[in-house]
């Protein structure tokens, strides 16, 4: 069974960082998969935030994240994660990692098929 579990979410001030984990069961990111991180702030749109091509080590970030977040992979952990610093109020939002099956920068969420549970992310002024 496939399943992708998030975690790492908090309040933070703003300027601060967290780590976001995607622990991943069900299949095994040495293979290649795009794993993508997507956030939701209240009555908004869910926003794709940043992808991995996990094979390859692609990468694609948003425009208002770049240059504060990276994507990584760990194999061995079977896990994605997400670190962000310079973290800003329009951060705040809940955000989920989820599976697609192949790599693409336009990040729409039908374009992935498994979803975690999301963790939320507060990031106060």
């Amino acid at each position: 069974e496939v399943q992708l579990q998030a975690s790492g979410g908090g309040l933070v001030q703003a300027g601060g960082s967290l780590r976001l984990s995607c622990a991943i069961s069900g299949f095994t990111i040495d293979q290649d998969w795009t794993i993508g991180w997507f956030r939701q702030a209240p009555g908004k749109e869910r926003e794709g935030v940043s992808c991995i091509g996990t094979k390859y080590g692609l990468t694609y970030y948003t425009d208002s994240v770049k240059g504060r977040f990276t994507i990584s992979s760990d194999v061995a952990r079977n896990t994605v994660y997400l670190q962000m610093n310079s973290l800003k109020p329009e951060d705040t939002a809940v955000y989920y990692c989820a599976r697609a099956r192949s790599f693409s920068e336009v990040m729409t969420p039908r374009g992935y098929d498994y979803w975690g549970q999301g963790t939320q992310v507060t990031v106060s002024s």
